[in-house]
């Protein structure tokens, strides 16, 4: 049922895609920057890479903190912090998209544009790459550190134990023998979050500034493919080929996620091997 579901999805994206497909080089759509519908200019190049941006600086900044979060929870004995940390975790989890758009609109964008932006930059609005990668980290940061929670929980005491009778400090406990034993289920952990941030919308879209182009810092606006197919899907009945360009943008988010998953199963396979020897 998965599988057909997915050739499903499939079949019909690029049923409906097959409209633009025919009017325009898919060299053309993809390596062009320009976006004017009423104009007949389908550019998706600067979608494709702000949502390239705006997830791998999530998953920068999300990674190391929960990596770290994880391994305190698990190396610290009192049940008195789990008890407090966990339910929280669940309470962010379970927090709408639109709650952490808000947030960020209210706290993040305004500390950009007012306190760290202008320290490296003359102008920022705020609503920019930064602000979308920051609200997204938090986003995806609940999800990371429970799924290193229970990886980490699976390592055998043993293991622990004798690293320690070594004369192994904490962290190179940590860094040696848990991260080592546990590489495989991170790399699958990251790819879970990467899926997870990419296709994500109404956050990003409140807080990312949508404005077509190449953004040149992580202050500038992005414009990533979910917020354009939010944005625009009830504008596309005034131009029909406007329907095919948005259905292409929901293809091309398909089939980087898709390759982006195939890519890493390959290299968990390969990792898993190693490992494993």
């Amino acid at each position: 049922m998965s599988l057909f579901a997915l050739g499903a999805m499939a079949i019909g994206l690029i049923y409906k895609s097959l409209p633009i497909l025919r009017t325009y080089p898919l060299f053309e759509l993809l390596s062009n920057i320009e976006w004017s519908p009423m104009r007949g200019q389908f550019g998706f190049k600067s979608f494709i890479l702000s949502s390239i941006y705006v997830t791998l600086l999530s998953i920068a900044i999300a990674v190391p903190i929960s990596l770290l979060t994880a391994l305190f929870l698990t190396q610290q004995k009192s049940p008195y912090l789990k008890k407090i940390i966990f339910p929280v975790l669940d309470i962010l989890a379970g927090i709408p998209s639109v709650v952490y758009g808000l947030w960020g609109i209210l706290i993040i964008v305004p500390w950009i544009s007012d306190n760290f932006g202008p320290r490296f930059v003359e102008y920022t609005s705020g609503y920019s790459l930064m602000a979308g990668g920051v609200v997204l980290s938090v986003m995806i940061s609940p999800l990371l550190v429970s799924l290193f929670i229970e990886l980490f929980s699976t390592v055998p005491q043993a293991l622990k134990d004798a690293s320690t009778s070594l004369g192994a400090t904490r962290w190179q406990t940590a860094r040696k023998v848990i991260l080592r034993k546990t590489c495989p289920g991170i790399i699958a952990s990251i790819v879970l979050a990467v899926s997870k941030a990419f296709g994500e919308t109404l956050a990003v879209l409140m807080v990312c500034g949508n404005m077509v182009g190449l953004p040149h810092s992580i202050f500038d606006s992005v414009y990533p493919l979910p917020a354009l197919i939010a944005n625009n899907y009830g504008e596309m009945l005034s131009l029909p080929i406007y329907e095919s360009a948005l259905m292409f943008a929901a293809l091309i988010l398909f089939v980087i996620i898709l390759v982006f998953n195939a890519i890493s199963r390959i290299v968990l396979d390969r990792v898993e091997k190693r490992f494993m020897l």
